[in-house]
């Protein structure tokens, strides 16, 4: 038996077991998922999310890591959401967090979780938005989400992250301009990781130029992405990653920006969980095969694919077609 207001309270509480519990739940889909974060909800809102994403190669994990050291230096309580491939027999995240920034793992300022994307595209978990919410209602300053790394799909952290890190490193070659209608599109801050290595100016260079030919306009002001260079391994770059964020959300904040992007967010997340329930609901219909009557309807010519399409989901809300 879960008691939903007392696993709350020791999340807020600060106890790693209560919030482990809770992402669970929430990736379990548990029928008790509504109720839980209506206990939240109240709590959110106070957390700064950043996503930290780029191409396979770049270091995310190593950057991760330097981020949380810097911002724990600070006393900041920082969560890690890591998005990971699925398992294609068990479903589960291929790699764990057991194996990911181990000297943070006694941190009682820090906590840490591998998510399976189990098949969801965009390089985030399809439970991602709710897990979120567990960690900002246990009151955690900042949470960072490192996307799976899967390239031009891996879009959708810029729908939940209020700053968006894009990493890239030298020697990609042709990556940036391949990429750019995708990836580099979507970020507030670019960071060039292991830039002590050849081809660093080079990639800053084009950066730089891609920068200026696509400043964003916000309530007449805009944005120019920075451009850091770090090298994750020796924690060169830290301080100005985390001056870089500091400034960004200074900006969202004065031009009501954060608001905008949170109200985005709360949109998606409402239409993702409509869709799961209609298709829920499909699922019951095709037990009934009533899809199938319909497509005989539509193969004798008594339907047109329309008009079966209204049946069926007039039939989803309880009418009559």
């Amino acid at each position: 038996m879960i008691d939903v207001g007392e696993l709350v309270e020791q999340a807020r509480a600060g106890k790693a077991r209560a919030v482990a519990r809770l992402l669970s739940l929430v990736e379990d889909d548990h029928p008790r998922l509504p109720e839980i974060a209506a206990a939240l909800v109240p709590h959110t809102g106070a957390a700064t999310i950043v996503g930290l994403t780029g191409p396979p190669g770049v270091g995310k994990s190593t950057s991760t890591s330097m981020l949380l050291s810097a911002l724990r230096e600070r006393g900041k309580r920082v969560a890690v959401l890591a998005i990971d491939p699925s398992s294609p027999f068990s479903g589960g995240a291929l790699l764990g967090d057991r194996i990911r920034m181990t000297e943070h793992a006694t941190d009682s300022g820090v906590f840490i979780r591998s998510m399976a994307t189990r098949g969801h595209l965009g390089g985030l978990s399809s439970a991602t938005p709710a897990a979120v919410r567990v960690l900002d209602a246990a009151g955690f300053d900042v949470v960072l989400i490192e996307t799976v790394g899967v390239g031009q799909s891996e879009v959708d952290v810029v729908r939940l992250a209020d700053t968006t890190v894009v990493l890239l490193a030298p020697g990609m070659g042709d990556g940036i301009q391949a990429a750019k209608a995708g990836v580099l599109e979507i970020a507030d801050i670019f960071v060039v990781n292991k830039a002590d290595r050849p081809g660093a100016d080079a990639t800053v260079h084009e950066l730089r130029s891609l920068v200026a030919m696509s400043r964003r306009e916000i309530s007449g002001a805009s944005w120019r992405q920075p451009i850091v260079r770090t090298v994750a391994a020796e924690g060169v770059g830290a301080d100005e990653v985390v001056a870089a964020l500091a400034e960004h959300r200074t900006w969202l904040r004065e031009r009501g920006e954060l608001d905008r992007r949170r109200t985005g967010r709360a949109r998606a997340e409402i239409e993702a969980i409509a869709l799961r329930r209609l298709r829920s609901e499909l699922g019951e219909l095709r037990g009934r095969d009533r899809l199938g009557e319909l497509a005989e309807g539509v193969v004798a010519r008594e339907l047109d694919p329309y008009r079966a399409a209204d049946r069926l989901v007039a039939e989803l809300h309880g009418g009559q077609g």
